[in-house]
């Protein structure tokens, strides 16, 4: 195991490694910005070092700051969390020619998979069901006319380099499309440097099931089941939840060994989401995969007992999976996580920074918060507003329900707006609380 690491990232998920760190014994040097210099990943990591003022761009996405603030801590592995530069393959590269160690899997496969268009063409080689789309990205508004014109709309846009819904745009009919793709365009170059988009036919109402995948330097690779990420706002998730109600144990184990494949053929190593729609019919369909640890990784750590975090970290220093004796796992229970976000949904979720003058956490049996906030904290303009994730378990999705209801009662943030009311609205929703949700559930309700 590592003697030391650098946590190249913020918020709840630095706070998460710092965590997992000092379980396994590993020193933590949490990197951070002039904007995080109070966040509480800072003040219980064992070191810190800034990296450079509030702009992303001059600290956690800048590659010179980052690694020399590793090489002058002595660290030998570098953590990226999600989002920033973890998912930059050139970054990753980087790491390892300073002989450090990339917690993550490798360049190529970042850069395969990242490629969206490319993942989707070595899916489709290996006989992974994909969505009907464009041949590799669209490079006119013509060759998008043709396609959309040739499959049918509703068509989707999509940046070939990014995801989290950056450079996406549903089309609904012809007139839409020309505004549409300049605008994807425009949106994907200025998000990661790449205006490349590529098509495919818009599935309605679909369900957006990911399963998450571990996979070892020694040949071993399992999936921990899947989550259900349907709740989502402009491509944006707002909850999750694990299993997935729709899915039978059969159709469960199809998908996940369907993830499987795909790991393998790629050589795929850490840990990774697979990411799949699913119709009305229970076909489904490779969407992507993220090629690092998702927001939403509690929800299948509390229905399968394992820590992503621990086992990235012991992949990384040439370990095996740590729990190969109880593959395949089983579903335990049910968890849903709900993204606390500092906008205020009152107002078309406007980002909401500022003090927090009173904090509450929530508590009791089933009930975790991952989160970096404290009373008396300044939530910075500068990053992402997502400040908390509650997470609840119960035996079965109706206690879960029951859960986050008391859960989300009971946790109180004053100073700011968040997103507590909106979840609590939410499981008042009689479809959600029968589970048919599906990825424009929202559209109907808010």
């Amino acid at each position: 195991m590592f003697a030391k690491v650098l946590i190249a990232n913020r918020g709840e998920v630095a706070l998460r490694i710092v965590r997992a760190c000092r379980e396994l014994g590993v020193i933590s040097v949490q990197a951070y910005s002039a904007a995080d210099a109070d966040t509480l990943a800072v003040h219980e990591a064992d070191e810190r070092v800034r990296i450079g003022p509030a702009s992303a761009a001059q600290s956690y996405l800048d590659f010179a700051n980052v690694i020399s603030a590793a090489t002058s801590r002595g660290v030998c592995a570098i953590h990226p969390g999600y989002g920033f530069l973890a998912e930059n393959a050139d970054f990753a590269r980087a790491v390892i020619a300073h002989d450090l160690t990339w917690i993550g899997p490798s360049p190529d496969s970042i850069e395969l998979m990242g490629d969206k268009s490319l993942a989707k063409r070595t899916m489709q080689r290996i006989g992974v069901p994909t969505v009907p789309g464009s041949d590799g990205p669209v490079a006119s508004l013509d060759e998008a006319v043709s396609f959309a014109d040739a499959v049918g709309y509703p068509v989707l846009i999509k940046a070939s380099a990014g995801g989290g819904g950056r450079g996406m745009r549903a089309v609904a009919g012809p007139g839409e499309l020309e505004v549409a793709f300049s605008s994807a365009s425009a949106e994907a170059l200025a998000a990661f440097g790449n205006g490349q988009v590529y098509l495919e036919k818009l599935l309605k109402s679909p369900r957006h099931i990911e399963i998450q995948v571990l996979a070892d330097s020694h040949g071993n690779a399992v999936h921990l089941c899947e989550r259900d990420c349907s709740v989502q706002r402009r491509h944006q998730k707002l909850l999750e939840e694990a299993p997935s109600p729709a899915l039978s144990p059969e159709l469960r184990t199809q998908m996940g060994e369907t993830a499987l494949k795909a790991v393998r053929e790629v050589g795929y190593v850490n840990a990774g989401t697979v990411e799949f729609l699913l119709d009305d019919a229970g076909d489904f369909y490779f969407m992507e995969m993220n090629t690092r640890v998702q927001v939403e990784h509690p929800v299948t750590e509390e229905i399968t007992r394992t820590d992503i975090i621990k086992e990235q970290l012991r992949i990384a220093a040439g370990e095996r999976i740590s729990f190969l004796d109880r593959v395949p796992v089983e579903p335990c229970g049910h968890a849903i996580e709900f993204r606390i976000n500092a906008e205020d949904p009152t107002r078309d979720f406007l980002p909401s920074p500022g003090r927090i003058t009173e904090l509450r956490l929530p508590g009791g049996p089933g009930v975790r918060v991952d989160s970096h906030i404290y009373a008396g904290y300044s939530v910075p303009p500068n990053y992402d507003s997502l400040i908390a994730k509650l997470i609840v378990w119960g035996k079965d999705r109706t206690e879960a329900l029951a859960r986050g209801r008391r859960a989300l009662n009971e946790f109180k943030i004053e100073g700011i707006k968040t997103t507590i009311g909106f979840h609590e609205r939410l499981l008042g929703i009689e479809d959600f609380i029968k589970g048919d949700v599906h990825t424009d559930f929202l559209e109907r309700y808010l």
